[in-house]
């Protein structure tokens, strides 16, 4: 069954049909739902490599192939392209990038690609926090008890205290709440080019898997370097996107898109592994995919609101 939003409930610049700002947010949607589409394929080929190397190495793989991509890319602007207004921002944007990559490499060792993933899909309510807490957008009760309901949501998926419960699931857990961090720097440092974060992405990234992979190396086999290669270019496609669209649309606008990952996951597990979700993975990701929708269109309402009202 397919969803239709009351026109009366979309943000301002998605309801007024010919506004420049509504063909701005919807091409930040399309370059949203692209990037979704380019992570569930990174996260598959993770899970593949995962299972025959540490996270660790499979991460610092991930990013040493997505800085040598950009390196080539920006070989002539190199300098220039570096060059940020808010360095201290992206250097934690890297950060959190590399922290949330990491613990879902390492859940994805023992839980299935869709358990992972609807874990994962409570960042949008994330986002939604702290962007109320940290860019001032506003926030009310029924958006608090709606990251409140997600987080349920999180929960019956992963089960604490039941007999199916693995301790890996809490890494998803933690990964969407870095990732949500992320998101939230990347609409702080848009004033610095896509570029940019692309290459400071990279750079952080790489130097922090670095450090660490010495400690966790093991051979590569011939037969996995087209895997370890796929997994950088997914990646390193998938940022840019990801970047160009928060940095084109307001982040509680386009954010609830994300749970199309859920259908993405699902399906690669199916036809990669043939495993598919269990009941209680579907109703919690259907509580947590409800939720990040309630919370979007109360604050679709809020925006409608305050465009009706104009400034005073």
């Amino acid at each position: 069954m397919t969803l239709k939003a009351d026109p009366a409930a979309l943000p301002p610049v998605l309801a007024q049909p010919g506004d420049p700002a509504r063909a701005t947010q919807m091409r930040g949607i399309v370059l949203l739902l692209l990037a979704i589409v380019l992570f569930t394929l990174m996260d598959a080929t993770g899970k593949y490599l995962s299972a025959r190397y540490h996270p660790v190495q499979v991460v610092w793989a991930r990013f040493i192939t997505n800085l040598v991509i950009v390196m080539v890319i920006f070989a002539p602007r190199l300098r220039s392209t570096f060059a940020s207004s808010r360095p201290v921002v992206q250097f934690f944007r890297g950060v959190t990038q590399f922290g949330s990559i990491l613990l879902f490499f390492c859940a994805l060792q023992f839980i299935g690609l869709a358990e992972a993933t609807a874990i994962m899909d409570i960042n949008p309510v994330l986002i939604t926090l702290g962007a109320a807490i940290f860019l001032g957008e506003s926030i009310g009760i029924r958006r608090l008890l709606g990251i409140l309901t997600a987080l349920c949501g999180a929960m019956i998926i992963i089960r604490p205290g039941a007999g199916v419960f693995h301790p890996a699931a809490l890494f998803a857990l933690v990964a969407a709440f870095t990732y949500a961090a992320g998101a939230i720097l990347t609409r702080i440092a848009r004033t610095d080019s896509t570029s940019t974060s692309i290459l400071w992405s990279a750079v952080v990234g790489t130097v922090l898997a670095s450090v660490a992979v010495p400690f966790f190396w093991q051979p590569v086999a011939m037969g996995d370097l087209w895997a370890f290669l796929l997994l950088g270019c997914f990646g390193t496609a998938a940022q840019a996107l990801l970047i160009r669209a928060f940095s084109l649309a307001e982040a509680a606008a386009i954010a609830p898109f994300g749970y199309t990952g859920l259908v993405w996951a699902g399906f690669w597990g199916w036809l990669f592994w043939g495993n598919l979700p269990d009941i209680w993975t579907v109703v919690g990701a259907l509580i947590i995919v409800g939720a990040g929708l309630y919370v979007w269109m109360r604050e679709a309402r809020a925006m409608n609101r305050a465009a009706t009202k104009g400034p005073r």
